[in-house]
């Protein structure tokens, strides 16, 4: 049994600050090219299906703007 993961992020509150990009082991996560209502290019999930759902973006998210759900698969 192994696990996938998946994160939502909150786009309209994400800064583009970058941390959770440099912090996911796996290279899950990037910056988006397009940019929310603020001008911030926000994270998203340019590579979903190396996510584990290990929360590291989460948990060093300055503004708790990730949400991270792990199935068992």
């Amino acid at each position: 049994m192994s696990v996938k993961g998946a994160i939502v992020v909150d786009v309209e509150r994400c800064k583009g600050c970058g941390v959770c990009v440099a912090n996911c082991p796996t290279k899950t996560l990037d910056l988006s090219k397009n940019v929310n209502g603020k001008g911030y290019h926000y994270a998203y999930m340019a590579n979903p299906d190396n996510c584990t759902g290990c929360s590291s973006c989460g948990t060093v998210c300055p503004d708790s703007v990730i949400t991270v759900y792990r199935v068992k698969i």
